[in-house]
């Protein structure tokens, strides 16, 4: 053999060596990826070992929110039959322009092509990978979050400006909540007394009282919060402006934003988690095209690490060592080793991904 074909051997060798100490590193986490598919009406199932598509499963209409239940036997997917619209053009401030049809007020429905029988959070029985039902969540459900104990959804209704708190086990809705326009992001709190939900095209945030269903509080953010990501062990929460470019601190027991941060031209934050340990913030970054990581307790951005197009929802393993990153345009999911700061594997998913869930093994 000749010199250069033992040279080609042995770097052929030494990659699959590093492959498959690349996949046994992750192997034995034992999760499973779910991800909602706005635009061809599915979930794709992607392994958390190997990264490999384990199933597709046909949900309805335009799936987005979508969360795993505590014990991980189910998985919930918000669907709505309103069809996708563009987003409003801005102003030179960023803010959106909602320009009224003749004849309309701002409570009037553009009914062409809404489809309400669609609308409601489809179950998903992680054992055999099947829809099993669809529960009432109102109308135009979007994004949501669940119970500590997992018995009701908390849900924001996009096209009719309110929240709905739903009995999962009734499958009724047992309050709604009038709010802002365009609500969005949902998520529980830590201890799980409150949930907060932005309103996109209002810039607020509202806190809403888990079991009186009260508002008890209320923020003004500009610049279309997106989403909401506290930590575990202080009273902070983030709160990310897309059209502004900006990244809100909020002190959660005073309720008030003591810092705002200015994030890299041409930002556009989405949606925010926090690593397990409560060390690092995740921002996907939108039409940036990256992930910015901040450290949590100096608010400093500690790296940018690129990803696919306007990535959107974000899903971290068990043991915070990977990001899992829905890239609509290209219909794929980035996967991230955040120890290394860089993009590591593309799977392929359904059209345009929306959001992900983390299962872990059974």
């Amino acid at each position: 053999m000749s010199l250069h074909h033992r040279h080609s051997v042995r770097a052929i060798a030494a990659a699959l060596l590093a492959g498959a100490v690349l996949v046994d590193a992750y192997a034995a986490q034992g999760f499973q990826v779910y991800v909602s598919n706005e635009k061809s009406g599915d979930v794709t199932v992607i392994d958390g070992a190997d990264f490999s598509v384990l199933a597709t499963i046909d949900v309805g209409k335009r799936p987005r929110g979508i969360h795993a239940s505590a014990d991980g036997r189910t998985v919930y997917v918000a669907l709505s039959g309103t069809p996708v619209k563009a987003p409003p053009q801005l102003d030179a401030q960023g803010n959106p322009v909602f320009l009224k049809k003749p004849g309309k007020d701002d409570d009037d429905e553009d009914d062409a092509g809404v489809d309400k029988s669609a609308d409601g959070v489809g179950v998903i029985d992680v054992a055999t990978r099947k829809l099993t039902g669809k529960i009432n969540a109102g109308s135009d459900p979007e994004e949501f979050d669940l119970s500590k104990d997992g018995r009701r959804i908390y849900m924001s209704n996009e096209d009719v400006k309110t929240a709905s708190i739903v009995n999962i086990a009734s499958n009724k809705v047992e309050h709604i909540i009038a709010i802002g326009l365009e609500p969005e992001g949902v998520s529980t709190t830590v201890d799980g007394k409150h949930f907060y939900v932005t309103c996109e095209a209002g810039g607020e945030v509202y806190v809403i009282d888990s079991n009186s269903a009260a508002v008890t509080g209320h923020l003004k953010i500009e610049g279309r919060p997106r989403s909401i990501g506290f930590l575990v062990n202080a009273p902070v929460a983030f709160v990310p402006s897309e059209s502004a470019g900006q990244l809100n601190v909020i002190d959660t027991a005073g309720l008030k934003v003591v810092k705002t941060i200015t994030l890299p031209a041409g930002s556009r934050p989405m949606q925010a988690r926090v690593s397990p340990d409560d060390k690092n913030l995740y921002i996907s970054n939108g039409r940036a095209g990256d992930i910015l990581v901040f450290d949590t307790k100096s608010y400093q951005l500690r790296s940018t690490i690129k990803v696919g197009p306007r990535p959107w929802g974000m899903g971290l393993s068990p043991d915070g060592k990977l990001l899992f990153v829905a890239n609509g345009p290209s219909n794929d999911i980035s996967v991230v080793d955040v120890a290394a700061t860089r993009e590591i594997a593309r799977v392929k998913a359904g059209s345009s991904p929306w959001g992900i869930a983390i299962v872990t093994g059974e």
